[in-house]
């Protein structure tokens, strides 16, 4: 169990398949999978909290008057696999500097690593985040690609996520 979700999965494949064009064995690729599952970090905003309501996330009340004033969740995904809230900002962009913020915090080695985004339909708001943790930060590769059906149907249009490995989750 990888305790991933999203594009987190798509990372630690992508990491996988590094070690095995780098000459590492079947069980040494497994071993670096299973020792790194627990530092790769996962950073979520969604624009809409409606969906998060319809999920069983948030309450009608907190959606409906969220959503008119503006408060986007920052999310992550625990130890245990768990999606969790972790502080409510007010606007967009302040939410996707809320996530390079975390980033900043707890990355390991930014210019060494690729660097996953995962977006719903938000494609602009995607790459604005990867200018964004460019200007904070020396990283070199930044994959962007789009949040699965499953994860979209829960977190909807606009969501936004982070994917990268950290000194903890």
């Amino acid at each position: 169990d990888t305790l991933c979700a999203s594009l987190g999965q798509g990372m630690l494949i992508y990491l996988a398949v590094q070690q095995k064009q780098a000459g590492k064995s079947i069980e040494e690729t497994r071993d670096y999978v299973e020792s790194n599952k627990l530092h790769l970090c996962h950073w979520f905003t969604v624009d809409d909290l409606h969906h998060l309501h319809r999920g069983g996330r948030v309450s009608a009340a907190s959606a409906v008057v969220g959503t008119m004033l503006g408060i986007k969740p920052v999310l992550h995904v625990d130890d245990e696999g768990r999606l969790i809230f972790i502080e409510k900002v007010r606007g967009r962009r302040n939410s996707l500097k809320a996530l390079v913020k975390k980033m900043e915090e707890t990355a390991l080695a930014p210019a060494t690593q690729t660097i996953f985004i995962s977006h719903g339909d938000c494609l602009s708001d995607a790459e604005l985040l990867a200018s964004m943790i460019r200007e904070k930060m020396p990283v070199q590769n930044i994959i962007i690609n789009y949040v699965g059906p499953v994860i979209g149907a829960h977190s909807g249009p606009g969501t936004i996520a982070l994917f990268f490995l950290g000194a903890k989750r």
